[in-house]
């Protein structure tokens, strides 16, 4: 006589239904609210669907019934459907997502390239600009730095750097970086016919897009890879932390309450990727009429809040300058051209703070650590006493 099924069975069994679009088994992934088995053999398997017109419906119960089935002593298999809760479904995305970074496929970005991408919840508030001057800022202190253009079809990086140059690929078909002003750039402002150009692409290309920046362009060693994000939650964000699990956010906000209102928005969906955010930036943060007095024509505070709402620090207020938009529309960043102005000295501030956070991964090592230490014991007399002990 053949024994009964047991529930470990009927959920060993399940574990080879997988959902095709969260990429997990449907009992990892937490859609198994009950297994039901009566005496006669009959087994019922509740499953719980991230929506009730799942358009994977079908396929998920015709293999649960399928592979259920295939267990000794199973008679018949009978599938309950049911639509998530919203927790239900919040769970579940999450576990989708650390599941989707767990096994991201490499790219051609070194594992140990730090990896900042520069966010915010709405476009105007100088988020490409922040991206540019900080990425030289970083270069300026002496690290090496690519710039990925990822808002595809609101590419602004090229003019900003004052490139025209295009994007060429060897003979092995990888795309080899623009170098501009000291550091790697891809954009598709750099493959376009011109500026003007649309790129009327949606969410699968998009995506598509970023994967082969990611996977196709021979970066090198790099310190630092500063990402310029598209505006906003969308496609590009999800396979960003899909992509690049070493990725890290910097939010971009003015002083309005209204800006960050919606810039939590875009920190809340980091997280919910599982992508850290390193700090926010706040732009536009006043402007000095050169005769001593500040007018804060965006209000003020919005930055403090948002750093203080996700736990994390301001690492800096970049002010109103003029410079900062001649500069982009001229191709002269102002960390370059007007170093001397308050913008400029905030912008490098907030560089030398992100590093100081997301240190260069080579500086963190055993080794690192071990060199540097060697070298403050052999530091002449009278040297910082405190840098030998913080090594320690």
């Amino acid at each position: 006589m053949t024994p009964m099924p047991t529930e470990d069975q009927v959920l060993q069994a399940l574990r080879g239904v997988v959902d095709p679009e969260l990429g997990g088994d449907v009992v990892e992934l937490g859609m198994i609210p009950d297994v039901t088995i009566s005496e006669d053999g009959v087994v019922t398997v509740g499953i719980a669907l991230t929506i009730a017109e799942c358009p994977m419906r079908s396929q998920i119960e015709q293999d649960t019934i399928r592979k259920v089935g295939a267990i000794p002593g199973v008679r018949d298999v009978r599938v309950e459907t049911r639509a998530m809760t919203k927790r239900q479904r919040a769970e579940v995305m999450s576990t989708a997502r650390l599941k989707a970074r767990e096994n991201a496929q490499p790219t051609m970005v070194n594992p140990l390239t730090r990896v900042i991408a520069v966010g915010s919840g709405k476009g105007g508030v100088g988020k490409s600009s922040a991206s540019v001057n900080l990425a030289l800022a970083m270069t300026d202190l002496g690290h090496r730095v690519g710039l990925l253009d990822a808002d595809i079809w609101g590419f602004s990086i090229p003019r900003m750097l004052g490139t025209g140059q295009r994007l060429e690929a060897g003979e092995d078909r990888i795309i080899v970086p623009v170098e501009v002003q000291g550091i790697k750039l891809v954009s598709t402002g750099l493959i376009v016919e011109t500026e003007e150009t649309a790129l009327m692409w949606r969410g699968l290309m998009l995506s598509k897009a970023l994967e082969q920046f990611l996977k196709q362009v021979a970066w090198g060693d790099l310190d630092y890879l500063v990402i310029d994000m598209p505006p906003g939650t969308g496609d590009i964000q999800m396979a960003l932390s899909r992509l690049l699990p070493q990725a890290e956010m910097v939010v971009v906000t003015t002083p309005q309450k209204a800006a960050q209102k919606v810039a939590i928005r875009v920190a809340d969906m980091a997280r919910r990727s599982y992508m850290p955010v390193v700090g926010v930036l706040e732009n536009m943060s006043g402007f000095d009429c050169g005769h001593g007095e500040i007018f804060h024509l965006f209000g003020r505070g919005g930055g403090d809040e948002l750093a203080q709402s996700l736990g994390v620090p301001l690492i800096g207020r970049i002010p109103l300058d003029e410079h900062i938009v001649s500069g982009g529309d001229q191709g002269t960043p102002v960390v370059r051209a007007h170093p001397e102005k308050a913008s400029a000295r905030s912008f490098v501030a907030a560089a030398r703070r992100i590093t100081e956070l997301v240190p260069p991964a080579q500086d963190e090592t055993c080794t690192a650590r071990v060199a540097r230490l060697l070298e403050a014991l052999d530091a002449p007399a009278g040297a910082d006493a405190e840098a030998v002990a913080n090594l320690v």
